[in-house]
């Protein structure tokens, strides 16, 4: 077991805020009748649309690690639910991309908002050295995270 030092008590606040970060987005999922997995595709869509990336059904299911029939029924459970549309791709229009209603992103906003802008409250605080040591950390720990899978 490693020691006990300042090191130990970052990782043991990292564990909380995953539990606490968890633990909200599971309140937005009851709130709006989604399954946990729902919110995750959400977020996974609006992370390539904020980088530009157009996100098909097989693209979305590896990045839930969902099958392509778990995927189907994903797909169509949130467009039923009008969080979701198909549209044929920009640059391929064979292609047919999953993107998130504006209705699903203002949703999400209502909700997510204020703890977002208490995070940016908080980063507001520090100088740019120290949100580049915030930066790595996190990009280092999602990393070494997604090493596991």
């Amino acid at each position: 077991m490693p020691n006990q030092g300042p090191e130990m008590e970052i990782v043991h606040l990292l564990r909380a805020v995953t539990v606490e970060l968890g633990l909200h987005s599971a309140r937005f999922a009851n709130r709006n009748a989604m399954h946990p997995t729902d919110v995750r595709a959400l977020i996974a869509l609006m992370d390539a649309s904020r980088a530009g990336e157009e996100m098909t059904a097989g693209r979305l299911g590896a990045v839930l690690g969902l099958n392509s029939a778990g995927t189907t029924a994903l797909v169509d459970r949130l467009e039923r639910a009008g969080h979701v549309r198909r549209v044929r791709g920009e640059r391929d229009r064979r292609k047919v991309v999953i993107e998130v209603s504006e209705g699903a992103v203002e949703l999400g906003w209502d909700f997510f908002g204020p703890l977002i802008g208490r995070a940016v409250d908080l980063l507001q605080g520090y100088d740019e050295r120290e949100l580049a040591a915030i930066r790595g950390f996190l990009g280092g720990m999602r990393e070494a995270a997604a090493e596991g899978e």
